[in-house]
């Protein structure tokens, strides 16, 4: 595996731009908590809970005590 060329993939199901950036924020940080994703991405608090909510939903991302991780 090289890390200077990394591949990320992205689920089909996700389609939004805003899902698309959450999600490959989580592959990349260390169990996020999201007021980190809320900073990072600036996006408002109602977006991003709507966002983690999709996700875990869908099974894609979990919500852990320390933060999210992408399942």
């Amino acid at each position: 595996m090289s890390l200077s060329n990394p591949q990320f993939v992205i689920p089909d199901e996700i389609a939004s731009p805003q899902t698309k950036l959450v999600y490959m924020s989580l592959l990349v940080a260390d169990e996020p908590k999201a007021t980190d994703l809320q900073g990072l991405l600036g996006l408002s608090k109602l977006t991003l809970f709507a966002v983690l909510e999709s996700l875990t939903a869908n099974e894609l991302v979990r919500r852990t005590e320390a933060g999210y991780v992408v399942r």
